[in-house]
């Protein structure tokens, strides 16, 4: 008696689901775990860690604000870009709480931040008229910091590093998701 053949089912949503999952697992345990002690004990590395934290946390305000505007400007896109917007603003809250710890000789990261946020709050990025190009154009945004992300883990001590990996991947998720979600 012969088998029957195999069901068709679309592997895409199982694929992205799938890679969605391990993005937002590596990110989590590096968003939740406790600040890097080993760059506590030695002065360079702490600065180079605040700066590092402190840009990593302005870069993604920015992006936060890019999908903002991409809201603002194709609300029926709502659905499909709110569960990566809520996980690109963990990642600026997970940046910009671990910035606090450290302080550099203009202020504390996080308040630099902060203060850049407001300050550029008003100036939102040009975004396209038309659905693909904006996604596109997040896509793009979205794969070129976790590219300067992945680079920039290499010059930062444990923690720091492992978060930077992790957020980095997220991102690498967010554009494919960005791009290929309606294939």
């Amino acid at each position: 008696m012969p088998f029957p053949p195999p069901s068709r089912t679309p592997w895409g949503v199982r694929r992205r689901s799938l890679i969605v999952s391990a993005a937002s697992a590596a990110v989590l345990a590096g968003c939740s775990a406790a600040p890097d002690s080993d760059s506590a004990g030695s002065g360079g590395s702490t600065s180079v860690s605040a700066r590092a934290r402190a840009r990593a946390a302005r870069d993604s305000e920015a992006l936060l604000r890019q999908y903002d505007a991409v809201l603002a400007a194709h609300p029926a896109l709502a659905g499909r870009l709110r569960p990566l917007r809520a996980q690109v603003a963990a990642h600026a809250a997970a940046f910009a709480d671990g910035a606090s710890d450290g302080a550099t000789a203009t202020g504390s990261p996080s308040a630099t931040a902060s203060a850049s946020t407001t300050a550029s709050a008003s100036a939102s990025p040009g975004v396209p008229a038309d659905e693909r190009s904006a996604l596109a154009a997040l896509a793009a945004a979205e794969r070129g910091l976790a590219d300067r992300r992945a680079k920039e883990l290499l010059d930062v001590p444990g923690e720091l590093a492992r978060l930077l990996a992790g957020v980095s991947a997220a991102g690498s998720a967010h554009a494919y998701l960005l791009t290929e979600g309606e294939k």
